[in-house]
């Protein structure tokens, strides 16, 4: 699965939105879900948000639920994360993934990883 790289990361304050996107292949095709992970500083990277291929499932970590929603643009090839409601505690640089699976217990990543990009939020 190639994914063209993850953007619409920046600096905002407590309570804002920020939408970031995953371009990917037209040409994947992948069994698993897409999705995306967070890594904040001195923390092992983390599970987000996944979608299965048709956009009809969504499943969240519980720290973010009632305020990301993940969705998919099949026909434009893009994977998206709308992110309401940031804490300071969501700054972290958020990586998407197209290969995520529940595996022994945990979401977890099979898919390349790309360079991420950057959310801070402080006020």
């Amino acid at each position: 699965q190639v994914h063209l790289g993850e953007s619409g990361g920046g600096s905002g304050q407590p309570g804002g939105s920020l939408q970031l996107s995953c371009a990917y292949d037209r040409r994947t095709l992948t069994r698993y879900h897409m999705g995306w992970f967070r890594r904040a500083p001195g923390k092992d990277r983390e599970f987000v948000a996944a979608i299965n291929r048709s956009g009809e499932n969504t499943f969240y970590a519980d720290f973010v639920k009632g305020r990301f929603t993940i969705s998919r643009d099949n026909a434009k090839s893009t994977l998206y994360l709308q992110m309401d409601s940031l804490r300071p505690e969501d700054t972290a640089t958020y990586y998407c993934n197209l290969g995520i699976r529940w595996y022994e217990d945990k979401w977890r990543g099979f898919g390349s990883w790309g360079q991420g990009t950057q959310v801070t939020i402080s006020s």
